[in-house]
């Protein structure tokens, strides 16, 4: 599959699910969007910080497609799932926001480490949640982001087990990766982390972790979706959590 096959899928309805491992080789985004009055916070949110919130792309209010990163992208219908925030509750979640769509909404588009996932693949680096067709596991943590107008809260990570060479490799590969996250913030001891039981993540689905392997831990785009809810802004769409943006750009590193 090339990127535009993913949002295709998407936008037919029979793609409903995680997009790891779709696509590799093509960059994948998480997506959030705002009304226009709060965009130039989340904006500096984004800029302070990059680790979780690397941006990739951004449209002009009431602009639903970006064509530096699709030529036929519809942020309103490309993505397996969405979630519907209100008051910073999370509202619904659907397969199509195009009837919410408003002329005042700024959609913004940051980067995934879905994006780096088939260079680790590539790389002989085994990844337990692709070999069992399932989402990544995230956590929050009690890393604190920097703060931005009304968005503030916890840093979320994405996490993969890996044995201390695979781990050093990982390291290595994805911090060829800026827009993706780059390397792992934390490897091994998850309660440093603030992290209580590793078999009940967050977001997405459980792995286990064998004999051996360490816990590797990623900056997460899932993060902006806590700083969401404690900002309890009255109307939020962002992707429902590993179910991306699969853009026509193809990854260099």
């Amino acid at each position: 599959m090339i990127g535009r096959d993913v949002r295709l899928a998407a936008r037919a309805g029979t793609l409903t699910g995680p997009t790891a491992g779709l696509a590799p080789g093509f960059v994948q985004g998480n997506v959030v969007i705002l009304p226009a009055d709060v965009a130039t916070d989340f904006a500096s949110f984004c800029r302070l910080n990059p680790r979780p919130c690397p941006m990739i792309g951004v449209t002009e209010p009431g602009v639903r497609c970006l064509p530096e990163l699709g030529a036929d992208i519809d942020l309103t219908t490309d993505l397996p799932r969405y979630r519907v925030w209100r008051d910073g509750e999370l509202d619904e979640e659907i397969a199509d926001v195009s009837e919410l769509w408003r002329g005042d909404l700024v959609g913004f588009v940051l980067g995934c480490s879905f994006t780096f996932e088939g260079a680790l693949t590539a790389a002989g680096i085994p990844l337990k949640h692709l070999a069992a067709r399932t989402n990544v596991a995230m956590y929050r943590t009690n890393i604190a982001c920097e703060p931005a107008g009304p968005f503030a809260g916890p840093l979320v990570v994405s996490m993969r087990p890996l044995t201390a060479a695979d781990a050093t490799r990982a390291i290595e590969i994805t911090t060829r990766f800026p827009n993706a996250h780059g390397a792992p913030i934390h490897l091994g001891k998850p309660e440093e982390i603030g992290i209580v039981d590793l078999s009940s993540p967050d977001y997405g689905d459980p792995v286990d972790i064998a004999a051996g392997e360490l816990p590797v831990f990623w900056a997460c785009g899932v993060t902006p979706q806590a700083a969401i809810a404690n900002a309890r802004i009255p109307f939020a769409i962002t992707h429902s959590p590993g179910c991306m943006l699969v853009t026509d750009i193809q990854h260099s590193a």
